[in-house]
């Protein structure tokens, strides 16, 4: 019977989010008298609540509509910049399946014969389900009702109330986290979220909401943004004094090992076996040319190799692919395949692939350099690290006004030092803030301008390829940078190009009025390699590779369609027609009334 009762929960676990928000449990199969009785029933079941993005980091569609890449996928800022999205046709994020599992728990769990211990400890697990899952929707409506029990279908009123206010839904959010992180255990089994997990999502939200608040001022809200940067930065604060964490001494380790289980850095672990049926392959899509590809702005964004700027250089549009990597940010050895790698199972430099809506440039971070497919399945992924405590509490701080230079040397500068580059000086980056970021974000002012925008770069560089740009860009009010089409390699004109870094030339760009010579006529390299040909047009002449210029050079286009950003609307989604027809009470969001 206890194994027919474990299928059932397993069953329903699965498949519940498939299910409506109104579906029940079927109670006649299963109760919560017969089944939430032990520790063992408890584990279960909030173990079957566990979501973790795992390899998403990598390659992400929200992720695709930013200025870390370009994208040929249908994503969905990509269609809200076209003005392709109404309440007809949105993306529904409107299902609550979640939330009913989450609640069901919530209802049931206290009645198990257990101590006390076990069963808060499971009940902050379901509450720290529960922010999470709210958090979710907040970032796309903002407004949405609250329920912190399960409805049933005969009571119609909560069905269809009105949404709440989002004051209303973070407080809730929090009095959620609030338990949690005063009763989660720190010791869980591999894999899952204890204690640390649960206060760095803390922070993560806390700082979320905080700058949010402060950069958005159509929710009214700016004068409460700091009580959100303080527990962001209190959370963070108890990670760093815990003393339990430490940086891994090479960055590039994150994302090629096997086993994280032990790493310190790593706070939550993505585990992946091809063996137990649960691999992590993504080589074919971070380090082809398949819907996504990065963008140059990232690359330039990444600090020379003695701490100066990139784009102090007076040339650095100008500069070519082979240059632009030369003495940077080691961190962009471990995120790009940079002239001179071996992609196996080729033991020649990689020449990268130029075709139309892509940049040239190939993603490494996720990618697992093996032809073994039991490697390139098994590497694990760092869900949570202690690099981003490090920079929740930086960025607390220099939002608060209340960073120092003794902030700084214990968050960032770690994270610098890791990778081999100077310190930030803070006195230095506030009487010198970087022209080309604060051009990016117009609303950061104030005497910690040049500090928050450097906190920003070391944000995208340490992160990049990680997941977490567009929520940035979100919360920051960035909208103004999803207008920007990505830009991909340059170069000057037609003519021969090195691209693997041993100064003999890989590829030739010849006329788009040019007949291509047939393959044993075409120019061999000093190697005796034949080179790759490609003719060159401006954007929308199929069979060539636009450049700004056309012949005469400049960088590679990915989209010259006009893209507008309307704000505050467009920083979220409207609910599904269909859902707004079933309730009248819900308001659609700013904007999309």
């Amino acid at each position: 019977m206890k194994n027919y009762i474990y299928l059932c929960l397993l069953i329903m676990a699965t498949a519940s989010c498939k299910k409506d928000f109104l579906d029940r449990y079927p109670q006649t199969v299963i109760s919560p008298q017969l089944y939430f009785k032990t520790e063992s029933d408890l584990s279960l079941y909030v173990n079957g609540m566990l979501s973790k993005r795992g390899t998403s980091i990598y390659v992400n569609s929200d992720e695709q509509s930013t200025d870390d890449y370009s994208t040929t996928g249908n994503v969905r800022m990509k269609n809200m910049l076209a003005g392709n999205i109404s309440a007809d046709n949105t993306p529904s994020f409107w299902g609550w399946s979640t939330l009913r599992n989450i609640n069901y728990f919530l209802d049931n769990y206290s009645g198990a014969n257990t101590t006390a211990e076990v069963k808060n400890h499971y009940a902050g697990l379901a509450r720290y389900y529960r922010a999470l899952f709210y958090m979710d929707k907040v970032k796309v409506y903002s407004n949405v009702p609250w329920y912190s029990h399960v409805i049933e279908a005969s009571d119609s009123a909560s069905l269809y109330k009105a949404s709440d206010p989002r004051s209303l839904i973070i407080d809730s959010i929090f009095k959620d986290l609030d338990y949690a992180v005063n009763n989660v255990r720190e010791s869980v089994p591999a894999g899952t979220p204890g204690l640390w997990a649960v206060k760095t999502m803390y922070a993560r939200l806390a700082l979320h909401e905080g700058t949010y608040r402060k950069y958005h001022p159509e929710l009214n809200l700016q004068n409460t943004a700091n009580r959100f940067l303080e527990l962001a930065k209190t959370q963070a604060n108890d990670i760093i004094t815990s003393g339990k964490f430490l940086l891994t001494p090479n960055y590039g380790d994150l994302f090629i090992s096997q086993d994280l289980s032990a790493n310190k850095e790593v706070i939550l672990n993505t585990v992946y076996d091809v063996a137990k049926q649960a691999g992590s392959d993504i080589n074919n899509i971070v380090s082809a040319n398949y819907e996504q590809s990065p963008s140059r702005d990232l690359v330039q964004e990444y600090l020379m190799a003695d701490g100066s700027r990139f784009t102090d250089i007076s040339n650095y549009q100008q500069k070519q692919y082979v240059d632009e990597f030369k003495n940077r940010d080691p961190r962009i050895y471990a995120a790009f395949m940079t002239p001179g790698f071996v992609r196996l199972p080729a033991t020649t430099p990689l020449i990268p692939l130029l075709s139309t809506g892509f940049t040239g440039y190939y993603q490494k971070k996720g990618y697992q350099n093996s032809v073994d497919p039991n490697v390139r399945g098994g590497a694990d992924v760092p869900e949570l690290r202690y690099a981003e405590v490090l920079l929740i509490y930086a960025e607390a701080s220099a939002e608060l006004g209340s960073l120092t230079q003794a902030d700084i040397d214990k968050s960032i500068n770690l994270l610098r030092t890791r990778a081999g580059i100077p310190g930030l000086n803070m006195a230095n980056a506030n009487a010198s803030p970087d022209p080309v970021l604060a051009n990016k974000f117009p609303n950061v002012t104030g005497t910690n301008k040049g500090a928050l925008l450097e906190i920003r770069r070391e944000r995208r560089v340490e992160f990049a390829f990680e997941g977490k740009r567009y929520d940035d860009l979100m919360r920051w009010g960035g909208g103004k940078v999803f207008e920007k089409y990505p830009q991909g390699m340059y170069f000057p004109g037609l003519g021969q190009y090195d691209l693997t870094g041993d100064n003999v030339p890989d590829i030739i760009l010849v006329s788009r009025a040019a007949t291509i010579p047939a393959v044993d006529q075409r120019i061999k390299n000093s190697l005796g390699v034949t080179l790759v040909y490609y003719k060159v047009g401006t954007f929308g002449q199929s069979g060539s590779i636009p450049l700004e210029n056309g012949e005469a050079g400049g960088a590679i286009v990915t989209g010259v369609t006009p893209r507008t950003f309307v704000a505050p609307k467009y920083y979220y989604f409207p609910i599904p027609i269909a859902q707004t027809t079933q309730n009248s009470k819900l308001q659609q969001p700013y904007g999309w009334e």
